[in-house]
């Protein structure tokens, strides 16, 4: 009778109590892991071509996703699983290593169950992405003058404490009268 059960009847509660996206997610992920190195790879071959459509795709891309592929998280990806559909599918087109996997996997099972390759996805934007941005503040920013010294902030905070201190010691002192030069008498 135990035999029966274990042979018969398990297999069959546990299949109507098994969730089919989230097995077929692990396989997707299974799959994916196998061949991160490769993707990784022609990342770096195609960093050049890459990275003007990644910037474009990024900055025309919600606040959420900005977000996402600054600080990928779980429970960002099940959260905004729409908004990072959408941004997968654009990354497929420009043929982002990896990402048309990853959004056929999404679009079956949805990118909650494949939340890791989707978060490797995202890293590897955000290489392109951090680096864009970099550069752009990099650009923004006035070069530095050469004939002034650098200092540090604590040498600064010194040398203003000093001054303060001098103006405060001249503040404190009483004015000195003028004493006379000789001791004159008074004039009744």
């Amino acid at each position: 009778m135990v035999n029966y059960w274990k042979s018969k009847l398990l297999p069959k509660i546990k299949k109507v109590f098994e969730n089919p996206k989230k097995a077929a997610g692990l396989e997707a992920c299974k799959t994916f892991d196998e061949s991160k190195e490769q993707y990784s790879k022609e990342c770096e071959e195609k960093k050049s071509d890459l990275e003007p459509k990644v910037t474009e795709i990024y900055q025309a891309s919600s606040t959420e996703i900005k977000a996402l592929i600054k600080e990928p998280t779980d429970s960002g990806v099940k959260k905004h699983s729409a908004a990072v559909q959408k941004f997968l599918d654009e990354l497929a087109k420009i043929e982002f290593p990896g990402s048309k996997t990853v959004s056929e996997a999404a679009t079956k099972v949805g990118p909650a169950y494949v939340s890791g390759p989707v978060l490797f996805v995202f890293e590897k934007v955000s290489t392109f992405v951090v680096t864009t941005e970099e550069e752009k503040k990099e650009e923004a920013a006035p070069p530095p003058a050469e004939a002034q010294p650098e200092t540090s902030g604590a040498e600064v905070k010194e040398k203003e404490i000093a001054v303060e201190a001098a103006a405060e010691e001249k503040a404190e002192e009483p004015p000195k009268a003028e004493e006379p030069a000789a001791a004159e008498p008074p004039k009744p």
